[in-house]
């Protein structure tokens, strides 16, 4: 009885000792749920914090408004006469020289103000007011334009500044134009348009102006003398005719030479 009942205490004995091993494998699994549990909670935060692409392009107007409110240079809008030549200009054109695409409608390339100043070998303030003048009718600082050969008959020598040049391109040709149309052309005394047989046969188009007075930007009690200049209008028309319609069309006011 002895024998058997000592057998009988060794067996159960025996899963006692193997329980404090299984409790480790209990506790890994456990620990392994718990971080299995721990990332999904990461996930679930993580697509939470994502919004959606419709929810994020209208959080993106959103900040675009508040950008601009909060003082971010807007968008600027497009020149009035930009927007002329694209929406009536250039289906005139089409229609009338029959194109067969839009890309060959002539438009503007460039436009050229040229100012000579002889004087100024003599006078050092002839630079200094034409440029404040050029500067303030195109809101573009002008180039000094230089003799390119020595004449000993007008005491000139090679190097010597002899006027001013600008040249307006984009959107700022497009400004120049506009003021210059609807602008400064009609304070002209007694104007009656503009001669339309000053086109040198390849679609470019110059003419001169007087005073630079007509322009209202020009404060008439701060200038120094009354100078003229000349304006280049530069296209992209193989032909004078094209070229004196897309001038007419963007306001030009030409009149018929006799």
């Amino acid at each position: 009885m002895s024998e058997v009942q000592g057998d009988d205490r060794l067996e159960a004995q025996a899963p006692a000792e193997a329980a404090p091993d299984a409790k480790p494998a209990s506790k890994k699994r456990s620990t392994t749920r718990q971080s299995e549990g721990a990332k999904g909670g990461r996930r679930t935060k993580a697509a939470a914090k994502k919004p959606a692409p419709e929810t994020q392009a209208v959080a993106d107007d959103a900040a675009a408004q508040d950008g601009a409110t909060n003082g971010a240079a807007p968008a600027k809008p497009l020149p009035r006469l930009l927007e002329l030549y694209r929406s009536q200009v250039v289906p005139a054109m089409l229609k009338e020289f029959s194109y067969k695409n839009v890309m060959q409608v002539p438009k503007l390339t460039k436009i050229v103000l040229n100012v000579g100043l002889g004087e100024a070998l003599t006078n050092a303030r002839a630079l200094e007011s034409t440029a404040a003048d050029l500067t303030a009718m195109t809101g573009q600082k002008p180039i000094v334009t230089k003799a390119r050969k020595s004449i000993a008959n007008f005491k000139l020598r090679e190097g010597n500044p002899i006027g001013m040049c600008v040249t307006l391109r984009g959107h700022m040709m497009y400004y120049f134009m506009d003021r210059l149309v609807n602008t400064a052309l009609p304070r002209i005394r007694d104007f009656r348009g503009v001669p339309s047989s000053s086109f040198d046969g390849r679609g470019n188009y110059s003419m001169g102006v007087r005073e630079q007075i007509i322009f209202p930007e020009i404060d008439y009690g701060g200038i120094e003398r009354i100078r003229g200049f000349q304006v280049t209008m530069t296209t992209t028309s193989r032909t004078d005719a094209e070229a004196s319609r897309l001038l007419a069309l963007l306001g030009m006011p030409f009149v018929r030479s006799e």
